[in-house]
């Protein structure tokens, strides 16, 4: 069974960074793999963040946290990462990790993800 468990969720001030990660222990052929950041608040539908190709190669990011976050990935510690600095309060949510076997395919819409994490809370203090 694939387990994708994220790490590094917390409280902390605005402008304040954080780096949440992502381990995908059980997952044989980890550079196979798509993989995002999703992130919902309460009452708000999930939305993307951020997303990395199997490779490392091409990475993407909702313009709500473009220039302020970074994704990257360590494929033989079957592991990935979203820095994020300059937190805002907005940023506050419980932040998923979510992996697809490698695809053409648009990588920010959560439909097309195979494997989602338990998630992992942000909370950001104004």
């Amino acid at each position: 069974q694939v387990q994708l468990v994220e790490s590094g969720g917390g409280l902390v001030q605005a402008g304040g960074s954080l780096r949440l990660s992502c381990a995908a222990s059980t997952l044989r052929t980890f550079s196979s793999y798509d993989m995002g950041w999703f992130r919902q608040a309460p009452g708000k539908e999930r939305e993307f963040v951020a997303a990395i190709s199997w490779s490392g190669g091409n990475t993407y990011y909702a313009d709500s946290v473009k220039g302020r976050s970074t994704i990257s990935r360590d494929n033989p510690k079957n592991t990935v990462y979203l820095q994020m600095n300059t937190l805002k309060h907005e940023d506050t949510a419980v932040y998923y990790c979510a992996a697809r076997l490698m695809s053409i395919s648009n990588m920010t819409i959560p439909k097309v993800y195979d494997y989602w994490g338990r998630g992992t809370q942000v909370t950001v203090s104004a």
